[in-house]
């Protein structure tokens, strides 16, 4: 069996997501994890995918096939066999270019790694202008300071508020 990770993107349309599902079957393949969004008029995805080695190579040619659809794929690798635990943070302020780079570092510096992120600009009820939001997950090792990673997150400015459950 072959377990592999493929990204895909491409303009999003009706029925994209039941071509790839049924291509995947097709080809004796299992569906195991995915990730997907529409993004600026964009279908991007991520998905974990097993299929027989027997098929591997038919299944990644369907896929690549796909009209205007760019297909990424790899090996699945080994998860890192260390003790973590994960945080969840979100994060709410005034939009600023950097922003992520700046939350990324801070997370980074804190001993952590970003598992997952989601990131978008909200309408602020009053303010009349966009507010940045950040949602995402955090990888610690056992002993991680985690108000360190708070003040980190924090130190960004005072306009950012800060919450994280563990």
């Amino acid at each position: 069996m072959r377990n592999i990770v493929m990204t895909l993107i491409g303009p999003d349309r009706p029925g994209l997501v039941e071509e790839l599902s049924a291509t995947v079957a097709r080809h004796r393949g299992n569906w195991e994890e995915s990730r997907m969004s529409h993004l600026a008029g964009n279908f991007a995805g991520m998905l974990r995918i097993q299929c027989p080695d027997e098929t591997y190579e038919d299944l990644l040619s369907s896929l690549r096939s796909l009209e205007n659809l760019t297909v990424s794929v790899s090996e699945e690798l080994p998860e890192i066999g260390h003790s973590q635990k994960i945080i969840s943070f979100d994060v709410v302020g005034n939009d600023r270019p950097g922003i992520i780079q700046e939350l990324a570092s801070a997370v980074v510096r804190s001993g952590g790694n970003v598992e997952e992120l989601q990131s978008n600009l909200e309408s602020a009820p009053h303010a009349g202008h966009p507010v940045f939001r950040a949602k995402g997950t955090v990888t610690v090792n056992e002993d991680f300071d985690e108000q360190g990673l708070i003040t980190a997150l924090e130190g960004l400015g005072a306009d950012l508020a800060v919450s994280i459950e563990n």
